[in-house]
């Protein structure tokens, strides 16, 4: 199989630039698929970690308040609720549910208008809407849910932290969520401190719940991503593509593209695929690219599409260097992901 000959049902995601509106942006702020029945019920607590059992009663509370009260006799007094805050900030490590409970928030509260999306989601659409069109639409939303909150542009923090501000205002409450290297001592109450100081004008706002744990992605997998040869490659993915579609493209060739399509679309680029498949993935060496690659990674992951590659094994994709400097907590993030959709 080659880039340039392509069998019935595989496409090249390069030959696709998708266009999205804010309308339809706007309605797809919904959880991602694999969360559709996401409940407290069925966060999985991993009792070596007595957070993740404390965070889940505390959003529990959050979305639904407590529980039935249990009356002892004449004299028994209702027990306090813990004070709440509008909004609640999950910290801690990726892979250890925080997106499960996020999810589990929005389907437990009782709020005829409620909207869950990743940030570089929400930012997109003041893009297309503009910000006043947007707060308009939001405003009086009983429920604003922001997964993978980010820190790195000071122009799109300072934007969300304005309209979070306005939305707080409006009644609204908000969920948010970030990532901190899973078992990094310290790093995850640093994280908390980062989110608060940059979105320092409400920081009084939010409410930080702390989720420790390990990566449940790792737990049943045995080794590292999966490298396939040509012939394997070439048979996995025709097979992919006879079960309902499947994308062949060099590696190199969907990184200049990405360049080309707002991240935002990223997800319209996969729409209609059973699985991802790269040829002769490489260790990146641009910063910029292996952003816009992690991105990518995450709109796969959302959709759980198996991936398949040849090359360098995906969880190799990011230099040494990359994996020390600031952008460290993305790139570890993406790699749990690529490991586990190699696997898939």
């Amino acid at each position: 199989m080659t880039a340039n000959a392509a069998p019935v049902g595989v496409v090249h995601l390069t030959d696709r630039n998708p266009q999205v509106s804010g309308a339809d942006m706007l309605a797809s702020l919904v959880p991602p698929p694999q969360f559709d029945g996401a409940t407290f019920d069925t966060y999985r607590v991993d009792p070596a970690f007595p957070s993740q059992q404390e965070a889940k009663d505390l959003l529990t509370t959050f979305a639904v308040g407590s529980g039935p009260i249990k009356r002892g006799g004449l004299f028994s007094r209702k027990p306090k609720e813990p004070e709440m805050k509008p909004g609640v900030y999950l910290d801690g490590g990726f892979g250890v549910g925080k997106t499960h409970l996020l999810a589990s928030i929005y389907h437990s509260m009782p709020a005829r208008r409620k909207f869950f999306g990743s940030f570089i989601e929400y930012t997109a659409i003041v893009g297309a809407l503009g910000y006043k069109n947007t707060v308009e639409h939001f405003s009086g939303a009983g429920l604003l849910c922001i997964d993978e909150f980010e820190l790195d542009d000071p122009g799109d923090t300072m934007v969300m932290t304005r309209m979070l501000g306005e939305l707080v205002r409006s009644g609204t409450k908000l969920a948010a969520t970030s990532n901190t290297p899973p078992n990094a001592l310290g790093e995850g109450r640093f994280a908390a401190q980062d989110f608060l100081r940059e979105i320092h004008a409400m920081s009084d706002s939010f409410q930080t719940i702390r989720i420790d744990g390990t990566d449940y992605r790792q737990r049943a997998l045995d080794g590292h991503a999966i490298a396939l040869g040509e012939a394997d490659y070439d048979t996995q993915v025709a097979e992919f593509a006879q079960a309902g579609g499947a994308s062949d493209d060099a590696f190199d060739d969907l990184i200049r593209h990405l360049a080309l399509v707002h991240p935002s679309r990223y997800i319209r680029l996969i729409d209609g695929l059973s699985a991802v498949g790269l040829r002769g993935v490489h260790t990146l060496t641009d910063q910029s690219e292996a952003l816009r690659f992690v991105a990518f990674v995450d709109r796969v992951y959302d959709a759980q599409i198996p991936m398949r590659a040849t090359g360098t094994p995906l969880d190799q994709v990011f230099s040494e260097e990359m994996l020390g400097g600031g952008y460290r907590k993305k790139y570890l993030r993406a790699i749990s992901r690529l490991n586990a959709q190699t696997h898939s």
